[in-house]
């Protein structure tokens, strides 16, 4: 869904989770290591150190977290001890989201209260952007100035904004730089442009993500890409490649760049392609109106995109209808525009083979107790068993220094909330860990977050109890209202061993986690295939469909409900991922891996805009159901895994009738010379083929900025090879090399690290290209 943004980037996990804190997520999947999926406009509350009991909302308009950030002694704090002051992860999954010190809040106004936005600014609060018709607004603000914007008329609720998700892991000549992405050959579009004469001139992309050319760590910049090749502009040494990249809006300073990456691999498919960037990671509001500025005509002040691919989700983006990404994704798809998205990397197994990473009720079934720690004013607990019997808890193994995220929604338009669900999270001798408790019906809004760490090097079992709130609790809250309710595990395809009720029984369902807009209609979901085979999705790759009750998010009234609940199936198809980048996402054998559905989604479009080139009149209903009606099979697996199957480019281009006629195809000694050739691809190798050295890679890592107020900060590493009964060989700095273990872990100081590792073959021979990963540790 570069999710790996903290809003829900769709690929593979951004930062990992193995550090002392936890990080964002992206739908990029560095094979466990990030996932720029971001986290944003949640409301996480209560601390892991110990909320031990139930807070009742509606004290004022502040949530809870922004309630103890507002604290004086807290405000002037600095941003970790307020972070730990509120309960909340210090980054990434479930961090706050920021502009430098300020925190980045959604306030919900009374109607027509558009005229506060002056007084709001003059308490202190910056205003980002608005929506919802004028009743929302995102705003900047100071810890110590929250109270007074909480105190202005017209305010009637204030939440915290949670850094978004991001779904996010070559060797080329003229046809994509100095690296190309395996997905040329798996998705066979270097036959088809052979075949029809097309490199995507004409075409335009658009790229929604977490940034562009903001990480200063990365091992290129933006113009070293260029001047390589591998994107366009002035420096690029490629005839018809000169136009540079369509900047529309940068993303924050601290990004990771995955819009980078996701703009080298539609270049290493459509490489006369024009690409354009627009950041998805400032707030929901801003992503919606950055899809329009990239569909936008030049002539208008936008990019002209005839395709737009992002990789980013929101937590708080509805499960049950289309919210403000989703409508703006519609409202271009109308237009003529291609959208598509990375479906997430959050499917899960358990040991047995069970897709545990959802599980969802038709309605709030009252269990008639709750466990006395959660101190709840009315007794009114979900029952979580689906048969005769009653459980009010719900129980998650988290792995050992994971971090659980826990999306709890129900089916309720936004604007329109009657029922008001609180989440708390227990240990196992049944004590509070965390909880999230916020007014939903002031808030407008049906979802319940919840982040919670395990620092332990254990696996922790942990109870989930959902509460309804009303009466004493609640008075604005309906007594009655039961709606179906559903919890997905935003894990970026790792984190949870297993869950109390793994499989589907009677009228619940297991499974499903796909949300926001990657399962609106109109958008084109994809999912994620490894680039070394055709025949298995990747594990991690979100599953479907997707169940709608409500009309669209429109303004700041509440839709209504369908004639009959609209089943939505996705996703659409599948592409290649975990391709080599310049310089994304982590390396493994010499070589920058770029894995998760973020991966995947640029690999669709760039087809999307050869099927363009040939014919620039295909409506997206009909690029969709060209490229759905030539997939091919992905072994046995069912549409909720693989949609309608992996993308073929030759069998797509064959079905598309051209515009005009199809150009000439160029003598290959015509073509411009280029001392850069495209490797083979690793699935057109001789079956028996034997590599003899073994290859490396980190399956999880910390994140390349680490923060700590400890004077040294645990790390932990993970590894494998394409080889089995291998050994390993690590090396820390300029320490030497030395025996390890699949799972490494350090206690480091603050500084610049740098982490080597080899495999050791059972044959004897040693990995000559160990997989390296550089991070630095700051100390607060």
């Amino acid at each position: 869904m570069t999710s790996d943004a903290s809003a829900f980037r769709r690929g593979a996990p951004a930062a990992d989770k193995n550090a002392e804190m936890s990080f964002g997520l992206r739908f990029n999947r560095l094979f466990g290591c990030c996932l720029a999926l971001a986290v944003a406009a949640v409301s996480f509350s209560a601390s892991a150190a110990g909320a031990t009991s139930f807070v009742p909302p509606g004290k004022g308009p502040l949530s809870p977290v922004l309630a103890r950030l507002a604290k004086p002694a807290v405000a002037a704090e600095g941003l970790a001890a307020q972070a730990d002051a509120a309960g909340v992860p210090r980054s990434g999954p479930g961090g706050l989201l920021r502009e430098g010190r300020r925190l980045v809040v959604t306030a919900r106004l009374e109607a027509g209260s558009l005229t506060a936005l002056p007084e709001l600014q003059t308490t202190g609060a910056e205003v980002v952007s608005t929506g919802a018709g004028g009743q929302t607004a995102t705003l900047a603000v100071a810890p110590e100035d929250l109270e007074a914007i909480a105190a202005v008329p017209g305010v009637r609720a204030i939440w915290e904004q949670r850094e978004p998700l991001v779904y996010g892991i070559g060797e080329g000549t003229c046809e994509g730089g100095a690296v190309v992405s395996e997905g040329l050959w798996q998705l066979r579009v270097n036959e088809a442009r052979e075949a029809f004469g097309l490199r995507g001139s004409g075409r335009t992309v658009g790229v929604l993500s977490d940034s562009y050319n903001r990480d200063t760590g990365a091992a290129t910049d933006a113009q070293e890409d260029v001047a390589s090749g591998d994107l366009t502009g002035a420096a690029n040494p490629c005839v018809g490649q000169q136009l540079p990249v369509d900047v529309v809006a940068e993303g924050p300073a601290e990004g990771g760049d995955e819009g980078r990456a996701m703009l080298q691999i539609v270049h290493d498919l459509v490489p006369e392609a024009r690409l354009a960037f627009a950041t998805a990671f400032l707030s929901e509001e801003s992503f919606a109106k950055n899809i329009e500025r990239l569909a936008r005509p030049v002539s208008a002040g936008g990019a002209g995109a005839d395709v737009i691919v992002d990789d980013v989700g929101w937590p708080e983006e509805p499960f049950f209808q289309d919210g403000p990404i989703a409508v703006a994704v519609n409202k271009v798809t109308s237009e003529g525009v291609s959208y598509f998205s990375a479906a997430g990397n959050d499917n899960l197994f358990d040991g047995e083979g069970h897709e545990i990473a959802s599980w969802e009720a038709p309605e709030f079934r009252d269990a008639g107790s709750c466990p006395s720690a959660v101190g709840v004013t009315e007794i009114h607990c979900m029952d979580f068993d689906p048969g005769t019997g009653t459980d009010a808890t719900y129980g998650i193994t988290v792995e050992p220094e994971s971090t659980l995220t826990l999306d709890l929604q129900w089916a309720e338009p936004w604007f329109g909330v009657e029922s008001d669900l609180d989440a708390f999270l227990l240990d196992e001798a049944g004590q509070v860990l965390t909880e999230s408790v916020r007014n939903n019906v002031s808030v407008g809004r049906p979802a319940e977050v919840i982040a919670w760490e395990n620092e332990s090097s254990e696996p922790a079992r942990v109870q989930l109890v959902v509460n309804r709130c009303f009466a004493t609790c609640n008075p604005a809250a309906s007594p009655t209202a039961k709606p179906r309710l559903k919890l997905a595990l935003l894990e970026n395809g790792g984190g949870v061993e297993e869950v109390e009720y793994p499989v589907s029984s009677g009228t619940d369902v297991v499974g499903p986690t796909i949300f926001g807009h990657a399962g609106a209609a109109a958008a084109m979901s994809v999912g994620a295939v490894p680039f070394t085979t055709n025949s298995v999705p990747e594990e991690y790759s979100s599953r479907g469909p997707v169940r709608h009750e409500y009309g669209p998010v429109q303004g700041a009234s509440p839709a209504p409900r369908l004639a009959a609940p609209e089943t939505i199936e996705k996703p659409d198809f599948v592409a290649t991922d975990c391709g080599v980048t310049t310089f994304f996402a982590f390396l493994a054998g010499g070589k920058w891996r770029f894995c998760g559905t973020s991966a995947a989604a640029p690999h669709a479009a760039a087809v999307a805009a050869l099927m363009l080139q040939r014919n620039s009149t295909l409506a997206p209903a009909e690029v969709r159901a060209k490229l759905a009606g030539t997939a091919r099979p992905v072994g046995s697996f069912g549409s909720d895994a693989i949609g309608a199957g992996l993308i073929d480019a030759v069998n797509a281009l064959e079905g598309t009738s051209p515009s005009e006629p199809a150009p000439v195809k160029v003598p290959p000694d015509t073509a411009v010379p280029t001392p850069f050739q495209p490797a083979p691809s690793p699935i057109e190798r001789p079956p028996g083929a034997n590599v003899a050295h073994p290859e490396t890679t980190i399956l999880r890592h910390p994140p390349k900025l680490v923060h700590t107020r400890h004077p040294r900060v645990r790390v932990v590493f993970r590894f494998g090879s394409d080889q089995g009964s291998v050994t390993f060989l690590c090396k820390v700095d300029r320490s030497p090399f030395v025996p390890c273990s699949a799972r490494f872990v350090r206690r480091l100081g603050p500084g610049r690290h740098v982490l080597k590792v080899e495999a050791h073959g059972a044959a004897g021979l040693t990995d000559p290209t160990p997989a390296v990963f550089r991070f630095r540790i700051v100390r607060r």
